[in-house]
């Protein structure tokens, strides 16, 4: 009963037009004075922000804000694979030969999520990580390893809610929510960085569409919190062993090695 009350309230709220409003506010000046109890009540820690909290104009601008620099440290291990973002590592685990992950107790189909065939039997038996963005967390997105970009795509339309209720009563919002995804080669290991729009917000912007990207280099930002999915080929990955879930992680900080 509450997984059908909390989906139909999702789809008569999940419009266009309310996506339209949302947005439309979040880039108005009016959304300034919401600013200082936006920063209360998700305890942004000021003292990273680039800028003075105060001083942006739009709630917009606080969400996609950048940090001071040096405020980051990126690990320097060539084969080190690094945390894209500000998070929640939420879910680690295997993808299964049916072409699956469980993730909260879900089933998701990776060939849904990535939606093309060439590229997501590579990942088949391989593993997946997933870091979940609140409100309270840094927007920006960074380069989880370098290498060459193989590929770039989008895939889905509407975007319902990433966060706990989302992910136990929503219809599989990983592999169905508007989805940026790319594809990165390092070495001979692929990598795919699939980034999931939050409910009313799908914009995911990319801000640096360059063939070749640098491990810890800013190239895209989410509008609102949201989701990273990164996935990864079978026996490629090597998870940092004290780096249990559900855990805090900062971008930079690594997660994991690459053995390809």
């Amino acid at each position: 009963m509450y997984q059908s009350l909390y989906r139909l309230f999702i789809e008569l709220t999940n419009g266009r037009l309310t996506s339209s409003a949302l947005r439309k506010f979040s880039q108005s000046k009016k959304s300034r004075a919401v600013i200082p109890s936006y920063v209360k009540i998700f305890q942004i820690n000021q003292q990273e922000s680039e800028k003075n909290v105060t001083s942006y104009p739009t709630l917009h601008d606080l969400f996609t804000r950048r940090l001071k620099e040096g405020v980051r440290v990126i690990d320097s291990d060539p084969d080190s694979v690094v945390s894209p973002v500000d998070g929640v590592f939420s879910e680690y685990g295997l993808i299964t030969e049916n072409k699956e992950i469980v993730v909260k107790g879900k089933t998701y189909s990776i060939e849904e999520m990535l939606d093309d065939t060439a590229v997501f039997e590579k990942y088949v038996g391989g593993s997946f990580a997933v870091l979940y963005l609140s409100p309270s967390h840094y927007h920006r997105i960074h380069m989880p390893i370098s290498g060459k970009v193989t590929k770039r795509w989008v895939k889905g339309e509407k975007s319902y809610p990433v966060n706990q209720l989302g992910m136990k009563y929503g219809r599989a919002p990983l592999s169905k929510n508007y989805r940026n995804i790319t594809e990165i080669q390092h070495q001979s290991a692929h990598v795919a960085i699939v980034k999931v729009g939050a409910m009313f917000v799908n914009s995911i912007v990319i801000t640096d569409e360059a063939n070749q990207l640098e491990k810890g280099q800013e190239f895209a930002y989410f509008s609102f919190g949201s989701t990273v999915v990164l996935l990864f080929e079978k026996g490629s990955f090597r998870k940092r062993e004290d780096l249990n879930v559900p855990k805090e992680v900062k971008v930079g900080e690594r997660i994991g090695t690459l053995k390809g």
